[in-house]
């Protein structure tokens, strides 16, 4: 086809990507592989893949908004019947916020944090429309109305830190909406949010694009959220479009083995791990974690948030723990009250027989080798001007697990094979690895010092399914070979199946339910158990 038919049948409110090549400037490096795709107004278009796939590549060259490092070296990319690659900058400027709109993965970092919310929708208005005054504050409050943001008069004047996460991420979408543009692109819009969260986000786009007759462009890794929500499917790997169908035809019967690994690689919602009859190993009662608000000149104590209020467990030797609920749940404080880096205001903890809550810092500091954690952000947990090598020796050398320097090196080498990585990786540093390798690091760190509990605290949230499930197996492999009990903070419901023999389900500081992981997913007699797993985006439609 030639590049004047492309153009005349093109349609209004649509956009399309032909044969779109980038490359590395510096050293020719090819990113992107001719890559074709086509938006239509009122549909979702799912582009999916691992991470260095070139997805958000193609979104951000697409809308001139690549890095200097980056360059585009053939291609057209058209808004109607308009070639957005021959329009000057200041052209392009007006076209992106008001004929295209972006929604970026990160609401907190996407937002100014020293500016209300409204202030920034607003913001937005004024450059690219008349409203001024009475009637651009009411169009925003409108919009804040049309995303769901409760009590929109109010939030108008709240700062991004005030809102919760889905709150953050409905402001993003009221910014992308603000100025009615044609197209959207949502790069992994709810990456890091709870299932709950995330089906309203996705319900509220899904919406939207149907009233407004958007042409949605959806980055995504989460095969569950493209058959519940997209109209067509694209696969890239490697730079390249390798399959592009219809999401039922796509799901029935994808044509590339890298496509069916894809789909694959979610989780087994049908088999589930025998509990373990072992003598427990952690043992809480009744632990209380309480943070006292303080108000007026004197900053007086006038309540507590009750993070955690009055939940009681036991992790036994060997067995995976699913600590599930949704941000501000209190799991992530029940985590650090285990490590004794919360103080509790009631209640106890044992660990072994010991009473870790009575221990100070000292007394705690031999107990750090028996229990340790995985965060959920690898790249900040790690200092980036140490080696690998040099990280994961760092609690070693605290805590005094392996003194010879030889030993120690060859313990270094041994834990990076046991995670899949090679020996000389220790020489590397974090930047140097990508989000999955970064996360067997931490899980290599972790192990260093023979530790019995290890607290993951949201280590997969952030990873593509098919890294997801090799670091899940990567874990269960661990634990039959060692006997590690974890606790398993998560708000993903679809990999507790397959991890974890037991399950407890957390709502505002309490454990409101906890089973067997099959009791739990199958049976869940709590209606908030309940409302979380109807959340959970799965590939039956029915």
């Amino acid at each position: 086809m030639s590049r004047q038919q492309k153009e005349t049948t093109m349609t209004a409110g649509s956009l399309a990507i032909r044969d779109l090549e980038v490359i590395v400037a510096e050293s020719g490096e090819a990113i992107l592989k001719g890559v074709s795709l086509e938006l239509q107004a009122g549909k979702i278009f799912a582009l999916v893949g691992e991470s260095g796939s070139g997805k958000s590549v193609t979104s951000l060259a697409s809308m001139r908004l690549l890095p200097e490092a980056l360059r585009i070296t053939a291609g057209q990319v058209f808004l109607g019947q308009e070639d957005l690659f021959n329009l000057p900058e200041a052209r392009m400027q007006e076209v992106r916020g008001r004929r295209v709109a972006m929604i970026f993965q990160n609401a907190m970092s996407a937002l100014n944090p020293v500016q209300t919310v409204g202030q920034q929708v607003a913001e937005t208005l004024k450059l690219h429309t008349a409203l001024r005054g009475q009637a651009l504050r009411q169009r925003v409050v409108d919009l804040f109305a049309e995303v769901g943001i409760p009590q929109p008069e109010q939030r108008f004047g709240f700062f991004p830190h005030q809102l919760s996460g889905g709150q953050q991420q409905r402001v993003m979408i009221a910014l992308a909406l603000a100025c009615e543009p044609e197209v959207l692109i949502a790069d992994e819009p709810t990456t890091a949010l709870d299932v709950t969260i995330q089906d309203q986000v996705l319900r509220l786009i899904r919406e939207l694009t149907h009233s407004r007759q958007l042409a949605v462009l959806l980055i995504t890794h989460d095969m569950g959220v493209v058959r519940q929500t997209a109209d067509e499917v694209g696969v890239m790997f490697r730079g390249e479009l390798i399959e592009r169908a219809a999401v039922d035809d796509f799901f029935r019967a994808p044509k590339q083995a890298y496509s069916r690994a894809l789909i694959d690689a979610l989780p087994d919602l049908g088999h589930f791990r025998e509990p373990t009859s072992e003598a427990p190993l952690l043992v809480l009662d009744d632990v209380k974690v309480h943070f006292p608000v303080r108000r007026g000149l004197l900053q007086r104590v006038v309540d507590y948030t009750r993070a955690v209020d009055g939940v009681s467990l036991e992790i036994r030797r060997g067995e995976t723990f699913a600590l599930v609920g949704e941000s501000g749940s209190g799991k992530s404080t029940l985590g650090r009250a285990i490590l004794n880096l919360e103080a509790i205001a009631g209640g106890s903890i044992h660990f072994r027989g010991e009473s870790l809550h009575k221990l100070d810092r000292n007394g705690m500091l031999p107990w750090r080798r028996e229990i340790q954690v995985i965060f959920q952000n690898p790249f900040s947990s790690m200092n980036p001007r140490m080696s690998v090598g040099e990280i994961i020796a760092e609690g070693m050398l605290s805590l005094g697990v392996e003194a010879d320097a030889g030993r120690r090196e060859a313990r270094i080498r041994e834990l990076l094979q046991r995670v899949r990585l090679e020996p000389s990786h220790a020489s590397r540093y974090p930047h140097e690895f990508s989000g999955g390798q970064l996360q067997r690091v931490a899980i290599a760190r972790a192990l260093a010092v023979n530790p019995q509990l290890i607290i993951c605290d949201e280590p997969t949230s952030a990873l593509d399914v098919s890294i997801r499930a090799e670091v899940l197996e990567l874990l269960a492999e661990l634990q039959r070979e060692f006997g590690v009990s974890y606790l398993f903070i998560t708000h993903d419901l679809s990999i507790v199946p397959s991890l974890a023999h037991r399950v407890g389900v957390m709502q505002w500081g309490k454990l409101v339910e906890q089973g067997t992981a099959e009791q739990i997913l199958t049976a869940p007699q709590h209606p908030y158990t309940q409302a979380l797993l109807a959340s959970v985006p799965t590939l039956d439609t029915t």
